[in-house]
């Protein structure tokens, strides 16, 4: 057999561009020195990678790196969704860094150069063919984030949260190599085509010990990289110490390609009747704890970050499901998978939208402080506090938060294809609990804000570096337009564009 394999570098397109970006703002910072020119390179790298993965992705499927029929990089239309979705986030999240970097909170240059390398690994990720491209995309998602989350200098907070999700991120990442390690041993494949096919065709293999194992391992490596109960302990305490641009990331791309990685391995390489009630019950367990603790939360961040725990049941309960449609028919299945993607996308616009208001509302570089600091926003910043109200109100599934709605509704109807009738009622009551701390949030922005107490005039004062907003004080003029505030009102369009034209996201995850 040649070794010799051709290259297609169209479709290492998307890639090409991700990486050049990393490397164009190391040497902007080096050579210009100006954060300007940093964060303009930065930016228009993640356009010129989006629409690049637009542009490859509207074509055929494109392979490359292959061994016969296996390929390790398969280029397609959802392969292209979930690349452009991570250059556009990695675009907001830029624009939402501004105040932070202005600030100088944290440095410019490693600040984007670490978001330029994350967005690569996001972009390869989604094209990503055998097990250890996959993981290695996955890494290199995850890795600059350990960096970025402690970046924020003179936060003791920040290195906390930095030190927990290094820990736990390198335990979940060993247990899925290791498991790639042991499905290697019992099938002598790591392309996913490959790994379905060989435990299709020998279900024998999947009496032994070893094989369970190996399954067991991988599917709960990659359950700690989407938080899912019970590996969800480090992800509130990795938000709420990071800087809100970079807890906006995690919550969105980090846990995008969570979700990605998980679907590439259940849909293509793994049995769906062994990973299909694990899912399921993961999903039934994340979705009820993350809803159950979230409405005790008073800190923003964490009552994100726990949101954002309970929306990863969410878009697990399609990936349960297959347990039951597997042996129904192939539309089914597709629905399910389709389900999950769609269900991610519509939830990181929407993530996306509500961490762009929190900083648009709170000074700049500060932590997101607590629920109560944003009691009365909505009198003061009417316009900044209705777009964190559309995103909450479309997190809950409720209009005008079509989005949200669409969201739950396609997940709810693959879970009744699928034969998994109990799931979709699971799923239908946690959305009912989420309403109670959605619509608390919500009513607080426009609640009468407490009245604070008065204190003697001692001269001006400078507020320490992560300090709350004073209870009725207005956001910093830093904020109040800008690039924060660009971003608000294309994540809020985005949002509501594709609230009423779903069918956009639905087609591209069903390809």
């Amino acid at each position: 057999m040649s070794v010799v394999q051709s290259v297609d570098n169209v479709a290492l397109l998307p890639a090409y561009l991700a990486a050049g970006t990393a490397v164009l703002v190391l040497l902007a910072d080096l050579l210009v020195a100006r954060s300007r020119v940093t964060l303009a390179t930065a930016a228009v790298g993640a356009v010129a990678t989006a629409l690049g993965a637009a542009l490859v992705g509207a074509g055929d499927e494109r392979r490359t790196f292959c061994v016969g029929p296996d390929c390790s990089y398969v280029f397609g239309g959802r392969a292209a969704l979930v690349a452009a979705v991570v250059a556009l986030l990695t675009l907001g999240v830029l624009a939402l860094s501004g105040p932070l970097l202005r600030a100088g909170q944290s440095p410019t240059g490693e600040y984007c150069f670490l978001l330029a390398c994350s967005m690569t690994g996001g972009v390869v990720l989604g094209a990503a063919g055998d097990l250890i491209t996959l993981v290695v995309a996955l890494e290199t998602l995850t890795l600059p984030l350990y960096v970025l989350v402690g970046l924020r200098r003179g936060s003791l907070a920040s290195a906390e949260a930095a030190v927990t999700f290094f820990v736990v991120s390198v335990v979940a990442t060993t247990l899925t190599l290791l498991g790639a390690a042991l499905l290697y041993a019992a099938t002598g494949g790591l392309h996913l085509g490959r790994l379905g096919a060989i435990l299709t065709d020998r279900p024998d293999l999947l009496d032994l010990p070893l094989t369970t194992a190996a399954v067991a391992l991988i599917v709960l490596g990659l359950a700690f990289k989407v938080a899912a109960v019970p590996f969800h302990a480090w992800a509130p305490a990795t938000y709420d110490g990071a800087p809100l641009p970079v807890a906006a990331y995690l919550s969105t791309a980090s846990k995008l390609g969570g979700v990605v990685a998980l679907l590439a391995v259940v849909q293509h390489a793994l049995p769906a009747d062994v990973t299909g009630p694990v899912l399921a019950l993961l999903a039934v367990l994340t979705m009820t704890v993350g809803n159950l603790v979230a409405l005790r939360q008073r800190r923003t961040v964490r009552l994100l970050a726990w949101s954002s725990v309970a929306q990863a049941g969410y878009i697990l309960a399609p990936l349960g499901a297959l347990a039951l449609s597997a042996g129904r028919t192939a539309d089914a299945r597709t629905a399910a998978y389709a389900a999950a993607v769609a269900y991610a996308v519509f939830f990181v616009v929407l993530e996306l939208a509500a961490f762009a208001a929190v900083v648009a509302l709170r000074p700049a570089g500060a932590d997101g402080g607590t629920v109560d600091d944003l009691r009365g926003a909505g009198r003061r910043h009417p316009w900044r506090a209705a777009a964190l109200g559309l995103a909450l109100i479309g997190l809950a599934g409720l209009p005008p938060g079509l989005a949200g709605l669409f969201a739950k509704v396609t997940v709810v109807r693959s879970l009744l294809d699928g034969g998994a009738g109990w799931l979709a009622l699971v799923v239908a009551v946690n959305a009912v609990l989420g309403l109670a701390y959605y619509l608390r949030f919500t009513a607080a922005l426009w609640a009468a804000p407490p009245v604070a107490p008065t204190a003697p005039v001692a001269g001006p004062t400078v507020p320490a570096v992560g300090a709350a907003t004073p209870v009725g004080a207005p956001a910093p003029a830093a904020v109040r337009a800008g690039t924060v505030g660009a971003a608000l009102v294309v994540a809020t369009v985005v949002a509501v564009v594709i609230g009423f034209a779903p069918q956009l996201v639905l087609d591209l995850a069903a390809r």
